[in-house]
């Protein structure tokens, strides 16, 4: 069969037919009268041979070797070509998600574009103080695409860098929330943490909905840190919350402060002593939690705990006893 033909016959350009050729790959075992180029069977079997294992994507000196070296096996074969692939495949996907980024950041001109390749370089570095130089480095009046912060804040174990992540996120004028928001459900209570923390420091409905889903969260520390949070924007559904952060610490100052602010509310203010009562009677033998809780009275508006830390002051429990006293001569001179 002349080249031509088999050209039209087999889908191979008689270019590439030539090449073939000329590299030694697949040589026509005959020529005609006039020396044209005459393929016979196994010369067609050997290009089909060719091309299957080009769609593999092997390169033609590989095929080379496959075709001629008996002792080059399939599987290993196959195995280099899957690692080649994977590897293609992670540059591309990191390119994607490098054009992404540039895409939301909506860049007005180049420079934007190279501070955000610039970000994206200094974010992938092996370096804490590298990754955080890059975080903090002037914006140029470019704004940071939201969703790769709070990816790239979830990822960041190192604090100082997770600081300045959450700083420029907090700048950066878009919404990363709904990133932040999907670290909630990440197996890895670190994750978890970083998230809340983020999502503490950023206003809007959205992160208050996701703080609030924190509260059933399984890790007692991100419970704590969603329920100051809300606390501070005067949500009440962080009260239980906030009644066994002053029972249990860290944190319990700043927890009977926010119960103290939400009190204020005359609808909320019997609902959360009667809270704190039903934790004190919770909690009969442990000295710590009942002093915290004491403590936490005399943060409630008025006179409203008075009572209750009268009572305390003939407490069985010397020390709540002394420091119920001394809030009660506070509150009574106070009230003088």
């Amino acid at each position: 069969m002349l080249i031509g033909e088999l050209a039209r016959r087999s889908g191979v350009s008689a270019r590439m037919l030539r090449h073939y050729d000329a590299l030694g790959l697949v040589r026509p075992t005959g020529r005609t009268v006039g020396g044209y180029r005459e393929y016979g069977p196994e010369d067609i079997r050997r290009i089909f041979h060719v091309e299957g294992l080009r769609s593999l994507g092997l390169s033609l000196r590989e095929i080379g070797r496959v075709l001629d070296d008996p002792g080059l096996t399939p599987p290993t074969l196959v195995a280099d070509l899957i690692r080649k692939s994977e590897e293609r495949l992670h540059r591309e996907r990191e390119l994607l998600e490098r054009l992404r980024a540039v895409d939301a950041a909506e860049p007005a001109g180049w420079q934007g574009v190279l501070r955000i390749v610039e970000l994206l370089h200094g974010l992938g570095s092996h370096s804490a103080a590298r990754r955080q130089q890059a975080v903090l480095a002037p914006g140029q009046d470019v704004s940071m695409p939201a969703e790769l912060l709070a990816e790239a804040l979830l990822a960041e174990s190192d604090q100082n860098v997770a600081g300045a992540l959450r700083w420029a996120l907090a700048r950066s004028g878009g919404d990363g929330v709904a990133s932040l928001a999907a670290g909630l459900d990440a197996d890895d209570p670190e994750v978890r943490r970083r998230a809340v923390h983020a999502l503490a420091e950023l206003p809007g409905a959205g992160a208050t909905a996701a703080l609030t889903a924190a509260l059933a969260d399984g890790d007692p520390a991100i419970r704590r840190h969603a329920a100051l949070a809300l606390g501070a924007r005067g949500m009440t559904c962080a009260v239980p919350t906030l009644v066994d952060t002053v029972v249990q610490g860290p944190n319990d100052v700043e927890a009977a402060e926010l119960l103290g602010t939400l009190a204020q509310d005359a609808e909320w203010s019997g609902r959360i002593m009667g809270a704190l009562v039903d934790a004190l009677a919770a909690h009969p033998a442990d000295s710590a939690a009942r002093m915290r809780l004491t403590q936490a009275f005399a943060e409630m508006p008025g006179t409203v705990a008075l009572g209750t830390m009268r009572k305390l002051a003939h407490d069985d429990d010397r020390a709540v006893a002394l420091l119920a006293a001394a809030l009660v001569d506070m509150f009574e001179e106070r009230a003088q």
